[in-house]
C-alpha cells in the first residue's frame, strides 16, 4: 500500500469489540500507522454482557434443573436442593470479569494508539473524538457494535426493566419476572431464569422462537420451554399497570403481575451520534448505509463496516471474520470480495437449538429433500433422560448434497458443528453415511436422520456398510 503522509493514520478503527479487535490484529500485521477509538466500557459485548455471562448463568440453571430427573435415576433427596441466586450471580460476575480482563489485555500495549472517547465521523477520512480532537486516516473501519433495545413504553419502569446489559449486575432477582422477546438470547435467558426457580412468563409477538423457521423444530422448542414457564405467543405484550410494586403485563385477553421485566427485544446498531450522515451516502429508515456483504465497503468510499453494527450477522465468529475482511480491504488499493463461512447459529437452551446452512423455506419445491429424526426413542438420549427434540436435514434432491439443517436436540451444539463442516465441504448424504458412527452416542440420531433424508434423494445409494478392499490391509485404512 502506498503511504499517504497527508493522513495521520493508514487506518482508524472505531470500536474495540470483537470485530474491532479482529481488525486490529489484522491491521497490525501490515502497518503501525493505526489508532483504535472506543468510548467504553471496556471488553467486548460477548465477554461483558453477551455470550459468556449468559452461558455462565445457563450452566448454573441447567445444573439445578437436572434435580427434577434425580428420582427417575433412582437418586433421592433432590427436594433438599435450593438455588442461592445471589451466589449464582456472584460467580457469573467473577468469571465474566476474568474474561473481560483477558480482552482488555489485547489493547494494553497500544499506548497512544488506543484512544478513549466518543468518535464522530466528519467526512470519509476525518473523525472527531469527544468534539475536540480531529484525526485523519486513509481508511475507516466502523465496528461500534450494538446496544439493547427497550421500547419506549417500557422505559417508564425505570430500573424494574432489565436488559442483558444490566441483568448480570443484579445482586438478586425477584420471584416473578416477565421476559419480553424470545429471539435466541431471550429464549436462553427465559429458560435460565425459569430453571433457577423463578416464576417466568415469556411473551413473543411471533409464533416462532429463537429465529427458527422449521415448524417441527419450533414445536419441539415450544414444548420444551412451556414445561418450565408460561408462554404467550403471537401477540405484542403491553404494559397495563405499574404501581411501584407490581407490574401488570398482558397480551390479548391474558394478563399477569410480575416484579420485573427483562426486555429481550433485540439489539440495535450503536450508531447514535456517529455522524454517518456525513459520509454522503443514502441511509435507510434505520439510519444505516448499504453495505457490500462481501467487501464490507460503504459505497465507493474507503470506509468499511464490521461486526454487530451489521444486524444481519450479529454473532461473534461472524464479527471476527468481518473485522479481518474490513482490515484487509482497508489496507488494499482495491477491495476484494471474500466468501463467507457456512451460516451457523446456536441457542444454548436445553435441548439446544441450532440453524445451519440454508434456512428452511415453507415454499420449497421438490428440488429440496427433507429428512429428520425424533430423539424420543434415541438410545443414548433415553439413557441420559435427554430424549426430547428433533433434527431436520435439507438436501438437494438431485444428488443429495447437504444444504442446511435446523434442530432442537440433545448435544445440539456439537451436532450443529458436524453439520456445518459437512455443508462447508459440500458433502452428500451418501458420503456422510459412509462416516463411522460409534455406539451408543447421540450422533447415531444424526445417522437416523441421514438415512431418512437419503430415502427422499433421487437415486440414493444403498445404505453403506462394511465393504471389500482388495488392496493391502494398510491401504484399506486410508
Amino acid at each position: 500500500m502506498n503511504q499517504t503522509p497527508a493522513y495521520d493514520y493508514d487506518v482508524l478503527i472505531i470500536g474495540a469489540g470483537s470485530a474491532g479487535l479482529a481488525a486490529l490484529r489484522a491491521v497490525r500485521r501490515h502497518t503501525q500507522r493505526f489508532a483504535l477509538i472506543d468510548a467504553g466500557p471496556g471488553g467486548t459485548t460477548c465477554a461483558r454482557v453477551g455470550c459468556m455471562p449468559s452461558k455462565l448463568l445457563l450452566e448454573a440453571a441447567h445444573a439445578f434443573h437436572r434435580r427434577h430427573q434425580f428420582e427417575a435415576f433412582g437418586l433421592r433427596g433432590s427436594e433438599q436442593l435450593s438455588a442461592d441466586i445471589p451466589a449464582v450471580l456472584q460467580r457469573v460476575r467473577a468469571e465474566r470479569d476474568r474474561f473481560v480482563a483477558g480482552v482488555l489485555q489485547t489493547t494494553a500495549d497500544l499506548g497512544p494508539r488506543a484512544i478513549t472517547g466518543r468518535a464522530r465521523i466528519l467526512d470519509p477520512h476525518t473523525v472527531e473524538v469527544d468534539g475536540q480532537r480531529r484525526l485523519t486516516a486513509r481508511s475507516l473501519i466502523i465496528a461500534t457494535g450494538s446496544k439493547p433495545h427497550v421500547p419506549d413504553e417500557w422505559q417508564a419502569l425505570g430500573n424494574r426493566v432489565l436488559t442483558t446489559d444490566t441483568l448480570f449486575e443484579q445482586t438478586d432477582l425477584p420471584a416473578r419476572i416477565a421476559v419480553l422477546g424470545l429471539g435466541p438470547l431471550g429464549t436462553e435467558m427465559a429458560q435460565a431464569l425459569a430453571h433457577l426457580g423463578l416464576d417466568v412468563t415469556a411473551f413473543h409477538s411471533d409464533d416462532h422462537l429463537a429465529g427458527l423457521a422449521d415448524p417441527k423444530v419450533n414445536a419441539a422448542l415450544i414444548q420444551s420451554m412451556a414445561s418450565s414457564m408460561q408462554l404467550q405467543l403471537g401477540q405484542m405484550p403491553e404494559l397495563r399497570a405499574f404501581d411501584g410494586h407490581a407490574i401488570t403485563v398482558g397480551a390479548g385477553a391474558f394478563s399477569t403481575q410480575v416484579d420485573a421485566v427483562l426486555a429481550a427485544t433485540g439489539r440495535r446498531p450503536a450508531i447514535e451520534g456517529l455522524g454517518l450522515e456525513n459520509l454522503g451516502l443514502a441511509l435507510n429508515e434505520r439510519g444505516l448505509p448499504e453495505v457490500d456483504p462481501h467487501t464490507l465497503q460503504l459505497g465507493g468510499l474507503s470506509v468499511f463496516w464490521a461486526g454487530d453494527v451489521n444486524p444481519d450477522r450479529a454473532l461473534l465468529h461472524e464479527a471476527t471474520d468481518e473485522g479481518e475482511i474490513a482490515a484487509n480491504n482497508a489496507l488494499s488499493e482495491e477491495p476484494r470480495a471474500f466468501a463467507r463461512r457456512t451460516p451457523l447459529a446456536i441457542t444454548f437452551t436445553e435441548p439446544s437449538v441450532a440453524a445451519i446452512g440454508m434456512p428452511y423455506d415453507p415454499h420449497w419445491s421438490d428440488e429440496v429433500a427433507i429428512g429428520g429424526v425424533d430423539f424420543a426413542d434415541q438410545g443414548r438420549a433415553r439413557a441420559g433422560l435427554r430424549n426430547q427434540g428433533v433434527l431436520r436435514l435439507y438436501a438437494r434432491a438431485d444428488g443429495g448434497e447437504l444444504l442446511g439443517a435446523q434442530l432442537c436436540a440433545p448435544a445440539g451444539e456439537h451436532l450443529a458443528h458436524l453439520l456445518a463442516w459437512a455443508i462447508a465441504r459440500r458433502s452428500s448424504v451418501a458420503e456422510l453415511l459412509e462416516m463411522p458412527f460409534y455406539h451408543p452416542v447421540i450422533e447415531e440420531g444424526l445417522r437416523t436422520a441421514l438415512r431418512d433424508l437419503q430415502a427422499h434423494v433421487h437415486a440414493p445409494r444403498a445404505t453403506p456398510g462394511p465393504h471389500y478392499c482388495e488392496q493391502s490391509s494398510l491401504d484399506c485404512l486410508d
